[in-house]
């Protein structure tokens, strides 16, 4: 076996570049090509980006004392689809689709349209089934985690299993929950983690849970509320759309398998309209494609999913099925070490995805666009900007600024021009790009120059390597088109916003940590968990297990101030369920943490801007989740708080690869 220490001989050697012992892993492994299939090899810009057209309604309902409300039936299915360039073959993937209309199957998912105080039932089903049978995961799944565990029955579900031998990856049915991300959701629509169900497939093997631990409990109190009874392999959940205009997104939330069933493809769109918190309708850039659009017509609204991802040369995903492929530790795994044998801290992607399709062409007229931006990726943070080079010197000259007129939780308090994106996973950016007086036959190009790593802060080229400007440096192609028609939308930078309301006087003040454990096996120190916790007096942070007690219950409708305080090595973001908060500060607070071995110590790095004026209401903090060790203060208004024992302190980590 080798040693870690002989690793880091080996990649200092390799010309690895070294930050610290942790640093040092990721930065010399987290580029690794990964599949069979040479990402250079693959056309750029071969193909036209699909554009989701709106998801089509099942039906609307009647609800007594509320009115109509939009109904949808929606499944995860598996299916083929073209995401490479033509002449290779079809990837299969899992995504959603409307089960009354068969031709809406597609990665990404169609957009839910929904519209201000006028609510969306959505049953959730289960589809990942053939001829009745089920089918197993398309990606390994390590199932030494802390997962849904079906295998452990009702008694052993949700934990973590124990192993007298070092399993292989788990092939039994899959479990699949559905989060909308950035809801203002009740608990039972909310789709916790713990809420998992399997599909209605005739051979679960016997002894399996079919369901997690909370889903009985939400289930009876959807029942109580609405009327409407689960049945098996399904939920109904129910969004009010009592919030403000934003752009939201669906995707699966099942307990240790976020990472993997989100990459397999089911992730969509859910755009909220209308309301006191959007503009009148013409003011920006449309229209938006609806139900039934042709999505490769010309729309000057249009959402842009992406995301990284790594093939085989059969067309197939690529995701590591060993820890070997992220650190080089080949061994031994659980139970003889703490260290699980296929689950990976981080995976970053070859290949760049929007869409759905590799590396795609946009044509675009002389006119105002609005992009409704998802950083979809697991693990990767982008920065995103537009230039004329897609090869040219990093950092590049920017060629085009964006108007970034909204963030996670809405608009914001007035729009402001800026010449790159920095994005988080799971975090959105709404923007409008004028093409107005850009000649008809330019190319310009999207790219990115967020590292091929854990991002820590900085500058790319200065503090970290910027993403190969060949691969992952570059995103998509725009080019100018002659204008159909006339653009009536308002000049973004004369764009009067919809009003912003501040939270007011907070009348508590919390401290939260994030924390990543370290490996105690011998010499290797390897992270082979995150950890949410608290702070003890001294400002050090006490790690917390899921099933530890709650510590942090807020009043519904107090305001709040938590300091979420990063004790990791890299940036990470921060989702709080069921509400929007206020980013109100970011500084460094000087701790020097040690790690559980004691001679590996966390680096300070240097104090980073705020940024606040482009972060008014926010899920998750993206930009704030600064390199480590480094305070994040928000507003939360805590409306729709909830009180259940596990997700108390509405925290859940945006990063992907936690679950």
């Amino acid at each position: 076996m080798i040693s870690r220490r002989k690793f880091l001989e080996v990649s200092a050697a390799a010309g690895a570049f070294l930050l610290s012992p942790w640093k040092s892993v990721r930065r010399a492994f987290a580029a690794i090509p990964g599949g069979s299939l040479d990402p250079t090899a693959i056309p750029q810009y071969a193909m036209p980006l699909v554009i989701p057209p709106a998801m089509p309604r099942t039906s609307t309902v009647i609800q007594k004392g509320v009115g109509p409300v939009d109904y949808y039936e929606i499944a995860v299915r598996q299916f083929k689809q073209q995401i490479l360039p033509s002449g290779f073959n079809k990837t299969k993937v899992w995504s959603y689709g409307s089960v009354n209309h068969a031709n809406t199957f597609n990665y990404p998912s169609f957009t839910i349209e929904a519209r201000f105080n006028r609510p969306v039932r959505v049953k959730w089903i289960n589809g990942l089934l053939k001829n009745g049978s089920f089918l197993p995961h398309l990606l390994p799944v390590d199932p030494t985690l802390h997962w849904a565990n079906p295998p452990g029955g009702n008694e052993e579900r949700d934990t973590r299993p124990i192993f007298s031998s070092t399993p292989e990856a788990y092939d039994g049915p899959v479990p699949t929950v559905t989060h909308l991300h950035g809801g203002h959701s009740a608990q039972e629509s909310d789709g916790f983690a713990e809420a998992w169900y399997l599909p209605a497939a005739s051979d679960v093997p016997d002894g399996f849970a079919a369901v997690g631990t909370r889903y009985d409990f939400f289930k009876s109190q959807f029942s109580d509320k609405f009327g409407v009874n689960w049945e098996p392999g399904t939920a109904s959940f129910q969004y009010e759309n009592d919030q403000r205009a934003a752009t939201l997104w669906y995707h699966d939330h099942t307990l240790g398998m976020t990472r993997l069933n989100v990459y397999a493809g089911p992730a969509g769109f859910y755009l909220l309209r209308r309301g006191p918190g959007d503009l009148p309708v013409g003011v920006l850039p449309g229209p938006a494609p609806g139900v039934g659009a042709d999505p490769f017509g010309r729309f000057c609204e249009i959402p842009l999913a992406i995301q990284d991802r790594s093939f085989n040369m059969n067309g197939s995903l690529f995701y590591p099925d060993s820890r070997e492929f992220f650190d080089g530790f080949g061994g031994p795994y659980i139970p003889e070490s703490d260290v699980p044998p296929i689950w990976n801290p981080e995976f970053f992607g070859n290949t760049m995805v929007v869409n759905g399709r590799t590396w795609p062409l946009l044509e675009v007229e002389p006119r105002r666009y609005r992009f409704r931006i998802l950083n979809g990726c697991n693990s990767r943070f982008l920065i995103l900007k537009i230039a004329s080079d897609p090869l040219a010197s990093r950092p590049a000259l920017a060629a085009h600024p964006f108007w970034q007129i909204g963030s996670d939780g809405g608009f914001l308090p007035a729009p402001v021009m800026l010449n790159e994106l920095l994005m988080s996973p799971a975090e959105r950016a709404d923007v409008i790009v004028d093409f107005s007086n850009v000649p008809v036959g330019t190319e310009l190009y999207l790219i990115n120059e967020g590292p091929d790593e854990p991002f820590g802060g900085g500058s790319p080229e200065t503090d970290f390597p910027a993403a190969d400007p060949a691969t992952t440096g570059q995103v998509m192609k725009l080019k100018v088109v002659p204008r159909i028609g006339k653009d009536f939308s308002h000049d973004p930078a004369r764009l009067t916003l919809p009003a912003f309301k501040g939270l007011g006087a907070a009348t508590n003040n919390r401290k939260v940590s994030l924390n990543e454990e370290g490996s105690t096996f011998n010499d290797f120190d390897g992270p082979i968990a995150a950890l949410l916790g608290t702070l003890n007096g001294d400002g050090s942070p006490v790690p917390m297990g899921w099933n530890d007690p709650i510590t942090e219950n807020p009043a519904l409708n107090s305001i709040e101030v938590w300091e979420m305080h990063n004790f990791t090595e890299d940036a990470h973001p921060i989702h709080i369920h069921e509400v929007q908060f206020q980013v109100v500060g970011r500084q460094s607070h000087g701790w020097r943490y040690e790690y559980r071995r004691t001679e590996h110590t966390s680096a300070v790095g240097k104090r980073l801007q705020g940024h606040r004026h482009r972060l008014p209401w926010r899920d998750h903090p993206g930009q704030g989740s600064v390199r480590s060790p480094r305070p994040l203060r928000v507003a939360l208004p805590h409306r729709g708080a909830r009180r259940q024992r596990d997700d108390a302190a509405l925290l859940h980590r945006a990063h992907a690869v936690d679950g």
